[in-house]
């Protein structure tokens, strides 16, 4: 595992141990970041399920401002905590440990920098079956992030195995595609019906 673009082109991140992660070949996070690319510098990025924090910190190194990494798994978010300190991002990178469904369902707060207006990026990257086993819980977190979390324009990279499907409220997809079983959908916030000021 390493970055593959940016500031910190080549260094290397300490990969998740066992298999509560499955990390993404440089292949597929190369053809998936030249789609991002126009949206990540000056961006604030939520990583959620972000296991040892492959995207957001490639997120950093291509000029992101800041990156919140939501992770709950102990030895994957000490690995996570390790690979921001390794590449001297700490003054860049939050880490909110713990279930990242009861982290939203408690706080109407955006975690970040100052005067942080909402994420412009948000990667969900769920684990293996977590889509059959679980979906009820993810729709809840989509809702609190387009309600939350936010801005008009942002992006929303969901990735999963192809096998799986499941329609996220209140987001337009734009683009999909796919490398082998991994599925990668992106969907920005659908717009908002806003009152007519010609009346």
């Amino acid at each position: 595992m390493r970055i593959i673009g940016g500031e910190l082109s080549g260094r290397k991140l300490l990969p998740p141990q066992g298999d509560q992660t499955r990390p993404v070949t440089d292949r597929a996070k190369q053809s998936l970041f030249d789609i991002l690319a126009p949206h990540i510098d000056g961006a604030a990025v939520y990583d959620c399920f972000a296991g040892t924090g492959s995207m957001g910190l490639e997120c950093l190194s291509r000029g992101a401002v800041h990156c919140t990494f939501f992770e709950t798994h102990r030895p994957t978010l000490a690995r996570l905590n390790q690979n921001i300190v390794a590449l001297n991002l700490q003054e860049r990178a939050q880490v909110i440990p713990g279930d990242i469904f009861r982290w939203f369902d408690r706080t109407n707060s955006r975690p970040g920098t100052a005067g942080n207006i909402g994420a412009d990026l948000v990667f969900l990257d769920p684990p293996y079956r977590f889509l059959s086993d679980h979906p009820f819980e993810l729709i809840q977190l989509v809702f609190h992030l387009t309600f939350m979390h936010l801005k008009p324009e942002a992006r929303v990279i969901f990735r999963h195995d192809a096998r799986d499907s499941l329609e996220l409220p209140n987001l337009v997809r734009i683009d999909e595609r796919t490398w082998g079983e991994m599925m990668v959908e992106i969907f920005t916030p659908a717009a908002r019906e806003t009152p007519d000021e010609s009346s």
